[in-house]
């Protein structure tokens, strides 16, 4: 990233903007990798990731834990107790952990759970491991985290209706732009029509078929914005893990938003407005 493009950046956005979708790895000699994670993160820790958000022009962030550190969410508490307040968080949590370690969740800035749908991250959970979680949650009214592909979206659309919590959708729900991504348009506009179900307008990277600057990825996230701009986020997915092609540029990335959401005001909902009632961030006054 040139810190030309950077600088640039801190301009456009908006004051309290959020990075609704990042992780973190390690410090490893601090939080080592557990020997039951999914894969093998490389090492981005906090320190890091701010200093990308202020480069970027970012305020606000949603970490979200990660398979690569297993069921140790240690990274992502300490993380939180360093950002005082700058921050929130999504566990990963399976249906044996008790309701006194949710609460301490809870207690440290944590707001919602993510169930993960890909392959090489274990499958689609089984319902029943669905409905345990979620009444381990429900008492601290979390919002559920959806990462899924097209074809699961497909697949499971009806499971993730009858979700009574706030849910959110990762990634766009990760569409095959040459395939079925005028069903996945058609499922995700009747689930933000629900008015419970919010979608993440990121992971362009993962689903462009063109590559960087991801043109072709536009048309398909400002449908989404247009439909429901109440109801869209922005994430950055740093550091970009389980990627197959080149790494992203996160300043591509965030000059994709000029075209996502054009106005001003969309921006605003997207970055600052949406995200604040979302996750209960505070609302920075407009400016004057």
């Amino acid at each position: 990233m040139s810190e030309i493009s950077i600088q640039t950046e801190r301009r456009v956005l908006p004051r309290g903007a959020c990075d609704a979708h990042c992780h973190i790895f390690g410090p490893f000699d601090r939080f080592p990798l557990p020997d039951d994670r999914s894969f093998t993160p490389p090492e981005a820790p906090e320190t890091a990731l701010r200093q990308l958000h202020e480069g970027l022009g970012f305020d606000r962030a949603v970490i979200v834990h990660s398979q690569g550190h297993g069921r140790d969410h240690r990274p992502l508490l300490d993380a939180l107790a360093v950002g005082r307040g700058r921050y929130r968080g999504v566990a990963v949590l399976g249906p044996d952990v008790s309701v006194d370690a949710v609460a301490r969740l809870d207690a440290a800035s944590v707001c919602g759970v993510r169930f993960n749908f890909l392959a090489h991250l274990g499958g689609a959970p089984a319902p029943e491991r669905v409905q345990a979680v979620l009444a381990l949650v429900r008492p601290f009214d979390w919002h559920v985290a959806i990462h899924v592909t097209g074809a699961d979206l497909i697949r499971y659309a009806d499971l993730i209706a009858a979700i009574e919590a706030r849910v959110v959708i990762d990634h766009m729900a990760r569409p095959d732009l040459g395939q079925n991504l005028a069903a996945c348009q058609d499922i995700l506009f009747r689930l933000l029509d629900s008015g419970r179900v919010w979608v993440k307008l990121s992971g362009a990277d993962r689903i462009s078929l063109m590559g960087a600057p991801y043109h072709d990825v536009v048309p398909f996230a400002r449908s989404l914005a247009a439909h429901a701009p109440q109801r869209v986020l922005w994430g950055s997915d740093w550091p970009h893990v389980n990627i197959s092609g080149p790494m992203p540029d996160d300043v591509a990335l965030v000059d994709l938003l000029a075209e996502i959401a054009p106005s001003d005001a969309l921006r605003r909902r997207l970055l600052v407005d949406n995200p604040a009632e979302l996750f209960g961030f505070d609302t920075p006054a407009r400016a004057l």
